[in-house]
């Protein structure tokens, strides 16, 4: 598959880096199952269906993966064990084609004639205050003007540390202070932003999900505000989870995708944990993409998604 060798050194090396406790985790794991073995059997793919279990794939994406591979040895009549990782690395690759996610993600915008805006959601303590952040940076290096909205205003300290991060990234923000009105914060940011001619506009949320209902009505009124403004605000509602919380992510993704149109994902916290099979899992299960990966602590470890170059590092 030729299209795993077009990534740049510099991207390639940090991800390698942000992904090396899972890929510990799943190379000595793979290691000892296989210890003994020169083919790919039915006791190999038992352990490996384990593996890829217990790294936070999920069941139904590792079954998936499994009988692709069963696939791939039937007709192949034989596969040597000293193979599986290139197998495993083709064949994830390929599922995750078949789901049609675009890939082509970059910090250009659509050409439009309103700024362009990012709702942001997601709970507490996922990293959503730092990936803004981050992103605001991000658009800002490759020319865009941006402009932050503070509407989480239900956590203390919220629109403090939001307000940290346009002063690091000097980028401006619209606030008014914890207890202020989601949907006023949200309006006011949009009218500031039409008025400046900023080219991209993310809006924080509150991160709680007590209640779904509660959610989904806040979240629904912050919206229909904003359209006030521009009609076809948010052009995107991006979800933030964080990817430590393995299996917990997936049902975060589950309750907000059921309260809100969610059409972007990113996972963070990637370099900390020896879960990142969580993103093949979210990838192939809900079919929304994944823009974006934290894998550092840096501005620059946010990084766009590419799920070539992500197997590529996970099984390499």
């Amino acid at each position: 598959m030729g299209v795993f060798s077009i990534f740049s050194k510099e991207k390639k090396g940090n991800l390698d880096k942000g992904l090396e406790k899972t890929k510990k985790g799943v190379f000595s794991k793979i290691s000892k199952a296989i210890v003994g073995k020169s083919k790919v059997d039915e006791e190999v793919l038992d352990d490996l269906e384990e593996i890829l279990v217990t790294s936070d794939v999920g069941v139904s994406t590792t079954l998936k993966i499994i009988e692709r591979i069963e696939k791939r040895v039937a007709r192949d009549k034989y596969l040597g064990t000293s193979e599986l990782n290139t197998i495993l690395k083709e064949e994830i690759a390929g599922l995750l084609h078949e789901n049609n996610i675009d890939d082509t993600v970059d910090y250009n915008l659509p050409k439009m004639d309103a700024p362009y805006v990012i709702m942001v959601v997601g709970v507490n303590g996922v990293g959503k205050t730092t990936t803004i952040g981050k992103l605001a940076y991000n658009f800002k290096k490759a020319g865009k003007s941006v402009l932050l909205g503070a509407s989480d205003t239900f956590r203390a300290a919220a629109v403090d540390q939001l307000t940290i991060w346009s002063n690091r990234v000097d980028v401006p923000i619209i606030s008014q202070g914890m207890g202020a009105d989601p949907a006023s914060v949200a309006y006011d940011t949009l009218k500031s932003a039409v008025a400046s001619k900023a080219d991209v506009v993310i809006i924080d949320t509150a991160g709680r999900l007590h209640n779904k209902v509660n959610l989904m009505n806040e979240l629904t009124k912050i919206k229909k505000v904003m359209q006030k403004v521009i009609p076809e605000a948010p052009h995107e509602i991006l979800l933030i989870l964080d990817a430590s919380t393995g299996q917990n992510a997936i049902e975060q993704a589950k309750q907000f995708i059921a309260a809100t149109e969610v059409n972007a994902i990113a996972l963070t916290k990637l370099d900390g944990t020896a879960k990142g099979g969580v993103v093949i899992g979210i990838s192939d299960q809900f079919k929304i993409p994944v823009k974006y990966i934290g894998i550092g602590e840096k501005m620059e470890d946010l990084q766009l998604f590419n799920r070539y170059e992500f197997v590529d590092s996970l099984f390499n």
